[in-house]
């Protein structure tokens, strides 16, 4: 959801940075940055690896945007001597240098952020963009493409033939589970309609995932680039509101998002190809979710 601000920091010709997780590396391999910084989410792990490369790379003049809200986010970047801007909250603006306001209105994610981008280039006397586009039009690197293609074939099923599903959702969303629990009955329906159906979990959440859907066809793990390859390769994606949602929207494939613990208006993804179900408190049921993926695909596909 961050790729709308990353284009418009690009779109500035500034040196570019990305700090963020590990698995964030391979997904932006598409595009040319002037760096990557792997965060740990210890801060003071993070803060010497951003001071360190700084002073590595002799950036003098270097300023820091930063998306998270945590207070974390700021003492790394404060403490690593790098003025930020970023939002105002959590006690933060004594650590930011360009403190910026919520805005009053609701907006989704990737709104919120680029108007936080926006303010900050508006600060930076850098050209700031009016809004996200309507797609996020993921840019996948060459090798993505292979590796997803070859995955394809390893597994003997090919573009636009396959439904892929992710019945795993990591973590909880205030206390409780993310994960719609028919995925199972699902992929029984979906198989006796002729469809096939894949899923391909990372490692920690392979187990999880073949309990939920015991029949589907289960890949080999993929890096985050090759699997939104698969992703776009799919007749659909059906999943919960998680990171695969993000992917699949990222990659502008077709996809049903199910949502049951969490707001769609806010973390929904961002596509004009997604459908989503259900709501914050109420899950779609077995039947709604079987008539939506069968209208979205055509029969026996």
């Amino acid at each position: 959801m961050s790729l709308p601000s990353l284009l418009a920091l690009l779109g500035t010709e500034v040196p570019l940075v990305v700090c963020a997780r590990p698995w964030a590396k391979d997904l932006l391999a598409g595009y040319t940055t002037a760096g990557f910084i792997e965060m740990k989410g210890h801060w003071r792990e993070d803060r010497a690896a951003v001071s360190t490369y700084r002073k590595t790379s002799r950036h003098h003049d270097a300023r820091g945007l930063l998306l998270p809200d945590s207070l974390s986010s700021a003492m790394v970047f404060r403490f690593a001597g790098i003025h930020c801007c970023g939002y105002r909250d959590d006690g933060r603006s004594l650590m930011l240098r360009w403190p910026v306001a919520k805005p009053t209105a609701s907006l989704h994610a990737v709104e919120s952020w680029l108007h936080l981008t926006s303010e900050a280039l508006q600060r930076w006397k850098l050209p700031a963009p009016d809004k996200a586009a309507a797609s996020l039009n993921l840019q996948l690197a060459p090798r993505h493409i292979e590796e997803g293609r070859q995955a394809m074939t390893r597994a003997g099923i090919a573009p636009r033939h396959f439904i892929l599903i992710a019945p795993t959702a990591t973590g909880l969303h205030h206390g409780k589970i993310k994960v719609w629990p028919h995925f199972d009955a699902l992929t029984r329906a979906l198989q006796q309609q002729g469809h096939t159906v894949v899923l391909c979990p990372p490692a920690r959440e392979t187990e999880q995932a073949r309990q939920n859907a015991p029949s589907a066809m289960c890949l080999p793990p993929l890096n985050l680039g090759a699997f939104a390859m698969l992703a776009r390769s799919a007749s659909l994606v059906i999943c919960n509101d998680s990171g695969v949602s993000h992917v699949a929207a990222a990659a502008n494939a077709e996809q049903l998002t199910l949502f049951g613990v969490t707001r769609r208006e806010r973390t929904g993804p961002w596509s004009q190809k997604a459908v989503s179900l259900g709501s914050e408190g109420h899950w779609p049921t077995l039947d709604e979710v079987l008539r939506q993926a069968l209208a979205l695909v055509p029969p026996n596909h």
